[in-house]
């Protein structure tokens, strides 16, 4: 029992981000998440693209 006290003893001493600090975390994930996929997305096709160029030259 004076684990969980003790937890909820923390938990009060904790200071937690207000709405718009979550906010504007929440938006800078969602940022990087994007430039992130772009440069994925990017990468990924450049890949495909030249190994099926590979490809369709022994193909021949």
């Amino acid at each position: 029992m004076n684990f969980i006290k003790s937890v909820f003893d923390l938990m009060k001493k904790v200071t937690w981000p207000t709405k718009k600090e979550a906010a504007i975390d929440f938006a800078g994930v969602i940022e990087y998440s994007a430039f992130f996929l772009v440069i994925i997305y990017v990468f990924d096709t450049l890949i495909k693209t030249g190994i099926t160029s590979i490809l369709s030259l022994f193909a021949k």
